[in-house]
């Protein structure tokens, strides 16, 4: 017991003194930054002056519709709703990417690493997981043709975790880069 506490002990130090942070560090810039994102999508007198999550929306409904008529998907798109002939998906924060480019950014924004690194991650983690979840829109549009039955499970189950889980990979891969070559900084 004693020895497996030492161990432990050590692991934490060797990580302080490797220039990581602690992890109670980690999740208080984590909590705090995700705070402030929050606010800043939803907080009404900022959405008076500007509705980050309705443009972001409205830019991803539009993309995946123009994805869609290129697939011979015949459908129409305004504000957060694509319209096809035997479906309308409403696409809401959560669904848009929006908040998983929030959880993803905020986690590498508060993990030790130069600025270069942070942003050169930050950029390449929103273009993936946009890709994703624009393909992942694309997958619900044509379940909800083809397999109109399993769609609530499908979108619920498969396609949600999904995107929670090709976030943390990408995290993890941003982990990796933050930790290879170069200077590491609070």
């Amino acid at each position: 017991m004693a020895y497996r506490k030492r161990k432990l002990d050590k692991q934490k130090e060797g990580w302080k003194r490797d220039g990581g942070v602690s992890l109670r560090r980690f999740a208080f810039t984590y909590l705090i930054l995700m705070g402030a994102f929050f606010i800043l999508i939803g907080f009404d007198p900022i959405l008076k002056i500007i509705d980050v999550n309705g443009l972001y929306t409205q830019a991803i409904v539009a993309i995946t519709a123009r994805i869609l008529s290129a697939l011979d998907i015949a459908s129409t798109c305004q504000g957060s709703v694509i319209q096809l002939f035997s479906i309308s998906l409403d696409v809401k924060f959560g669904c848009n990417g929006l908040e998983a480019v929030m959880i993803y950014s905020v986690a590498v924004i508060s993990f030790p690493a130069s600025w270069k690194k942070k942003l050169t991650g930050i950029a390449a983690g929103f273009v993936v997981i946009q890709i994703v979840n624009i393909l992942r829109i694309v997958g619900l549009a044509y379940s909800g043709i083809h397999a109109r039955n399993l769609f609530e499970y499908i979108h619920t189950y498969i396609a949600q975790g999904m995107m929670i889980a090709i976030s943390l990979g990408i995290f993890f891969l941003y982990l990796n880069y933050a930790k290879s070559t170069g200077k590491v900084a609070s």
